[in-house]
């Protein structure tokens, strides 16, 4: 890390991986430049609250983006598939690491996907990839590449927690094929060592995971935390093919090959033990006990 007064320009800062990374070095006293479409947005203003930069600035606008680098140390990109698709996300991606480069950044830290370097064939895997590829032949002075596998927050998206809350896991793996996880935070964590570490992890790739559980452990553990039987009541694959290819073709790959994370070799390496789900789970879900 150059000096802790150096900026640190954090894209998606009001999502989940970017804003975890924010906070992260905001409460370890780091200079944060907070981008994101949306200034007046609660977690826009959380973050100003807290003593980042909060600026504007579009992934589709290349102006926006060079205004926000200007003066700009080091970068945390992340891009986000589902809003974007698959096309869109490489062109964001690239764009911010192409003007990056341009603005003299030197150190770049972009948030990939567990296993992108794999050839899945998941499309968006491999786009996340390409990006790779981009940063890679930019040539920073210093560049780091995480990648996270599947959210532990994924399990209380706007997408799974209705179904959650009527007792019910409707991802569609086999039940006894282990699944990787990552809790947000630790995706913080991490974010935060890319910049502390530069020269260290320079150049390196790593793939993050916190445990790995079948999805009958999964439904154990978060209805223990929320306090109700949870059942397995898969959606066919083919139901789910018909609103997206992209998301069946990563299904099949969870069955069939999976992430390979080396978790303990995570927790030696840098000094600290990753969340777990049944310890995410009691924190984000378990029922407040009566007085």
């Amino acid at each position: 890390m150059k000096n802790r007064e150096s900026i640190i320009l954090v894209s998606g800062s009001t999502g989940k991986q970017g804003g975890a990374v924010a906070r992260e070095l905001l409460s370890h006293g780091y200079r944060v430049r907070a981008m994101t479409r949306k200034t007046g947005s609660r977690p826009a203003i959380e973050l100003a609250s807290l003593g980042a930069e909060v600026v504007r600035a579009d992934l589709d606008d290349e102006r926006t983006l060079t205004a926000a680098l200007k003066g700009v140390w080091g970068v945390f990109a992340v891009q986000n598939t589902w809003e974007a698709g698959v096309e869109r996300e490489e062109a964001q991606g690239k764009r911010l690491a192409e003007a990056a480069k341009r603005a003299g950044v030197e150190h770049f830290v972009y948030s990939s996907v567990g296993s992108a370097h794999r050839k899945t064939g998941i499309p968006h895997f491999e786009n996340k990839f390409r990006i790779e590829e981009t940063v890679r032949g930019l040539a920073f002075p210093s560049h780091v590449i995480l990648r996270p596998v599947f959210f532990m927050e994924n399990w209380i998206s706007p997408q799974n927690r209705p179904a959650l809350d009527a007792g019910r896991i409707t991802m569609s793996m086999k039940p006894y094929v282990k699944l990787q996880m990552v809790a947000v935070e630790d995706i913080g964590r991490f974010g935060r060592m890319a910049f502390e570490k530069d020269k260290e992890l320079n150049r390196r790739e790593i793939d993050i995971a916190g445990d790995e559980r079948t999805l009958i452990e999964t439904a154990e553990i978060l209805g223990k935390a929320i306090g109700r039987k949870i059942e397995l009541a898969p959606v066919p694959l083919d139901e789910i093919r018909k609103q997206s290819e992209d998301y069946a073709v990563m299904l099949e790959w969870f069955d069939k090959i999976g992430y390979n994370a080396d978790i303990a070799g995570l927790a030696k390496e840098f000094g600290f033990r990753l969340i777990t789900l049944p310890e995410w789970a009691e924190r984000r879900l378990a029922m407040p006990k009566a007085a």
